[in-house]
C-alpha cells in the first residue's frame, strides 16, 4: 500500500512537532515497522513523535484536514498487525511517558499513553498499591496500547480486562479535538460512556493520550503452585474446587500442555521442569488474600484434597518469591518457546469456561486430521475461557507449506469456537489480521452499528483505516 502524503502536509507536521518530534530516518523507523513474530513488515513516510497531548491534537488535526491516514502505535507488542503501518503516517506515543498523578485515597493512577505497564506497576507499589493488569510484555507494552486493545492478561479471573480497570480517559478524536475525560469517579451514570467506546477500539476512534486507572491494595498473602492433571476436564474440575476453596482469592488459573512446557525447556535458557515426572497437562494456580497466611492455607487445602481424590497427580508449591517467578516463567515463555520451532498458526480464542475441554478435544482432532503430524500447543487463561491455541508445522516440515494452509486451518478452528458461542479474538483484538474474518461471525446488524459509530467520529476514515470494518 502506498499513501501519498503531500509535501506541504509533511512540512506542517515537522513544524508543529519541532526538533526531536519526528523522524524519517530508516534506522529509527525500522524497529517500529516489524511485528514481534515477523509476520508483518510495514512502511511509513513519516514517524510522528508527539511529546504532549497538544502535539497529538495538532498532528491528527492536520491529517484530518488533508485526509492523510494515521496508524497509532504504543509499545509494538500487538500480535494482530493493527499497529503496523502499510504506508500511513505512524504516530508513536513513546514520548508521552509521564505519570501525572497517583493517589492512594482515590486509588487511582493517571498515566500517559506511552508509560509502560511495568512503570505503572512500580509507581503503584511505591504508594503501597497494585495495578493488577499483568502481561508477559509489561516492560514494553504501554498504557495507550493496553487500553486501545482492551488487554487481558493473567489476572482477569479476579480483576477483569482493562475495560474494568479504567476510570477515565483523555483522547484526541479523529478531527483533532481533545476530549478530557480523565475522571476518577466510580459511579457516573450520565449517558453514553465514551471511554468504553474508545477502550478496545484499536485506535480507530482516536488516539488515547492518558488514562485514569484503578489501583488496589497489595495483598499480604500470596501462594503459587503448578499442579499436574491428566486432562483439561480435570483442570476444569480443579478450577471449580479452587473457587469453592478460595472464592475471589483465585487470581490466576493457567493451563499448559506438556508440549508447550517442553518447548520452553528446550528453547529458553535457565528453565527447569516443574515436576520430576512428565504429565500431559499442567495448571498454574495463584491465590492471594489480605489476611496473613490465608492464601497459603487455601492452596494447601485445594492441592491436598485434589491429590487425595486423584484429581491432581503431583504438584509443586513455591516457597519463595524467586520460586514463584520460576513457575511463572514457564507460563510466560510459552510463546517465545514456540518461536524456534517453525511456522505456526496462532489462535487467541475464548469459549465459555465450561466448554474449554470440549473445544480442545474437538479442535485438536480436527487439526491432526487436517495436518497429520502437526504439533498442537495449547495454553492460556483457563479461568476466563481464553485459550491460545497454536498449530506448529510438523517436525522437520516446510514452513512455507504450513503457512500456506493457515487460512483454511484457522477457519476450521474458528468455526468450532463459533459453534460453542465463543470469540475468535479473546484479548489481542482484530487488527488487520482478523478484521475481515470477523464479518463471518458477527451479524450484519452488529457490523452496521459498529460501522455507524466509526463513521460518526471518523467520517474520512483516517484513523487506522485497515482495522475494524
Amino acid at each position: 500500500m502506498t499513501v501519498s502524503v503531500p509535501a506541504d502536509v509533511l512540512s506542517r507536521l515537522k513544524a508543529v512537532l519541532g526538533e526531536g518530534g519526528w523522524s524519517q530516518d530508516p534506522d529509527r523507523l525500522a524497529p517500529k515497522l516489524v511485528e514481534w513474530r515477523d509476520r508483518w513488515v510495514g512502511q511509513t513516510p513519516f514517524l510522528a513523535l508527539p511529546k504532549t497531548t497538544a502535539d497529538v491534537a495538532a498532528v491528527v488535526g492536520i491529517c484530518f484536514e488533508s485526509g492523510v491516514p494515521i496508524t497509532p502505535q504504543g509499545g509494538n507488542t500487538g500480535l494482530v498487525g493493527g499497529q503496523i503501518p502499510l504506508g500511513e503516517i505512524l504516530l508513536s506515543t513513546e514520548r508521552l511517558n509521564t505519570i501525572r498523578d497517583i493517589d492512594a485515597f482515590d486509588d487511582v493512577i493517571v498515566a500517559e499513553a506511552g508509560v509502560t505497564l511495568a512503570a505503572v506497576h512500580e509507581a503503584a507499589l511505591a504508594k503501597g498499591r497494585r495495578f493488577p493488569l499483568d502481561l508477559a510484555s509489561e516492560g514494553t507494552a504501554t498504557i495507550g496500547g493496553v487500553v486501545s486493545t482492551n488487554a487481558g492478561g493473567t489476572a482477569v479471573l479476579r480483576y477483569g480486562n482493562t475495560r474494568e480497570l479504567v476510570l477515565g480517559l483523555e483522547a484526541v478524536l479523529p478531527n483533532g479535538e481533545v476530549w478530557n475525560g480523565l475522571k476518577r469517579l466510580r459511579k457516573d451514570n450520565t449517558g453514553y460512556d465514551l471511554k468504553q467506546i474508545l477502550i478496545g477500539a484499536e485506535g480507530t476512534l482516536g488516539v488515547v493520550t492518558a488514562a485514569s486507572l484503578k489501583l488496589f491494595p497489595v495483598l499480604v498473602s500470596r501462594a503459587t503452585a503448578i499442579a499436574a492433571v491428566d486432562t483439561p476436564q480435570a483442570a476444569l474440575d480443579l478450577l471449580v474446587r479452587a473457587k469453592d476453596t478460595a472464592g475471589t482469592g483465585v487470581e490466576a488459573f493457567e493451563l499448559m500442555g506438556r508440549r508447550g512446557v517442553e518447548f520452553v525447556l528446550k528453547n529458553i535458557a535457565d528453565q527447569r521442569d516443574p515436576l520430576t515426572e512428565v504429565h500431559p497437562w499442567y495448571v498454574l494456580v495463584e491465590i492471594a488474600s489480605g489476611e496473613p497466611g490465608a492464601a497459603e492455607a487455601a492452596l494447601e487445602r485445594l492441592l491436598s484434597k485434589g491429590l487425595d481424590d486423584g484429581l491432581v497427580r503431583d504438584a509443586v508449591v513455591a516457597q519463595t518469591k524467586a520460586q514463584a517467578r520460576a513457575l511463572w516463567s514457564i507460563r510466560e515463555n510459552q510463546s517465545p518457546g514456540q518461536k524456534p520451532e517453525g511456522a505456526t498458526w496462532k489462535h487467541d480464542v475464548s469459549v465459555p469456561v465450561s466448554r474449554v475441554a470440549d473445544f480442545l478435544d474437538q479442535a485438536t482432532a480436527a487439526m491432526e486430521a487436517f495436518v497429520p503430524g502437526c504439533r498442537v500447543t495449547a495454553f492460556g487463561h483457563m479461568g476466563d475461557g481464553n485459550i491460545h491455541y497454536d498449530i506448529i508445522r510438523p517436525d522437520g516440515g516446510d514452513d512455507a507449506a504450513h503457512s500456506a494452509k493457515r487460512g483454511e486451518g484457522s477457519r476450521i478452528v474458528h468455526d468450532i469456537v463459533a459453534s460453542m458461542g465463543g470469540s475468535i479474538s479473546a484479548e489481542h483484538g482484530l487488527g488487520s489480521m482478523k478484521t475481515e474474518e470477523a464479518r463471518r461471525y458477527k451479524s450484519p446488524v452488529e457490523v452496521a452499528a459498529l460501522s455507524a459509530i466509526r463513521l460518526s467520529l471518523d467520517p474520512k476514515r483516517i484513523m487506522n483505516p485497515r482495522v475494524l470494518f
